[in-house]
């Protein structure tokens, strides 16, 4: 097995590295106390052709492949946990969903502006009583001649205040549950389509957060992905893959606080010595050290399924737990270390803790995740 990164993997972790020093860092604790998202800087990483890393060039992608996005999301969000995440919902729910099961003229006319990063784009399938059970969608979409009318509301939909691109999944058949249950691509500006609350939020404070609402939203007939009954199938195989851009987020964020213990060990002096020479210090380093090693495996080994084709969805389960759960105790851990400074705004480690914890939330919450594992190995 080969553990070496290639060429162009080397090259990609390398400019997203640059990027998010020098365009990303020096303002990120201003834009998580404001609550405003960088644009700008999305467009930019759009320009660098990072948002369309793993798709064919046909449809405005980079022609990479899918462990270079994952890296490229780590790298993002050891600076911004926030700006991680949209550029995941972007990449990963919109435009997987979109690449997984839309039609060849429904690629071509929606993949190029989302890959581009000229529009963002969202996932819309939570709703207030449907969150784990995905399943329990209310969201309807009644055929009515050359349109589907569609009622409902969904809730924590990232990007939502921004995208112009939106795959959304209501019921097409209201009496079978999720087998009812239908995708659609719906864009702003459709009439009877409108942005709800924006959520204020405890970390990713600069990711946009918001409701969707419909109320007689008229989509196109000829915007139903695949047919009438398969939206269910279609959101879980795109959720697989989402769980290895959150996890890739999560270990971003981990490492990320881990840099920053670790500088904060070397240069803070304490009775007469560098606190990294505090032999209780130094060996919770070491063990947060591995920790976040045996998860940065294990969420390659789910990008090298995605891309070599095999079976993903159990390796995504894994990958998202290990590398979130890694994300929230690395970073309570920084907090700790750097004692008051920790909990102080200005050493960062305090936001990459807020940051963490919807890590293990969003996605499928990480109970989703054991219950993913623990089914494969009894099934």
């Amino acid at each position: 097995m080969d553990f070496n990164l290639t060429e162009q993997q080397q090259r990609i972790v390398q400019v997203v590295r640059e990027f998010a020093e020098n365009e990303i860092k020096p303002k990120v604790i201003e834009y998580d106390q404001s609550g405003e998202f960088p644009i700008d800087t999305y467009k930019k990483m759009g320009q660098l052709g990072l948002i369309g890393v793993p798709y064919p060039r046909e449809y405005g992608g980079g022609n990479g492949d899918y462990l270079s996005y994952v890296l490229a999301v780590e790298e993002i969000s050891k600076v911004s946990g926030s700006l991680g995440i949209s550029y995941s919902v972007s990449t990963s729910l919109c435009a997987g969903g979109i690449m997984n099961a839309a039609s060849e003229e429904q690629k071509k006319k929606y993949l190029p502006d989302v890959l581009s990063g000229k529009k963002f784009g969202s996932f819309g399938l939570t709703e207030p009583n449907a969150g784990s059970d995905a399943g329990g969608c209310i969201t309807t979409a009644d055929k009515d001649g050359d349109y589907y009318i569609l009622n409902g509301a969904k809730c924590f939909i990232t990007n939502g205040p921004l995208s112009e691109t939106f795959l959304v999944f209501a019921l097409t058949d209201k009496t079978k549950g999720s087998k009812g249950l239908s995708a659609f691509i719906v864009e702003k500006g459709f009439e009877g389509f409108s942005i709800g609350k924006v959520e204020d939020k405890c970390g990713i404070r600069s990711a946009q957060v918001s409701e969707l609402i419909f109320e007689n939203c008229k989509v196109p007939a000829e915007n139903l992905v695949g047919i009438e009954g398969k939206g269910f199938g279609i959101a879980m195989k795109t959720l697989d893959g989402g769980r290895i851009g959150v996890a890739a987020q999560g270990l971003g964020i981990a490492e990320g606080a881990f840099d920053v213990a670790k500088q904060y060990m070397k240069d803070r002096q304490q009775f007469g010595k560098p606190l990294w020479k505090n032999q209780y210090l130094a060996f919770k380093m070491a063990e947060l050290e591995l920790e976040i090693e045996q998860a940065k495996y294990i969420l390659y080994k789910a990008a090298m399924d995605k891309q070599e084709g095999r079976p993903y969805s159990v390796s995504a389960a894994k990958a998202k737990l290990a590398c979130t759960d890694a994300a929230m105790h690395v970073t309570t851990e920084a907090v700790q270390m750097l004692g008051g400074n920790g909990y102080m705004k200005e050493y960062n480690v305090e936001r990459m803790m807020r940051d963490a914890k919807i890590t293990q939330i969003y996605e499928g919450t990480n109970e989703i995740q054991k219950l993913i594992i623990s089914g494969s190995i009894f099934r």
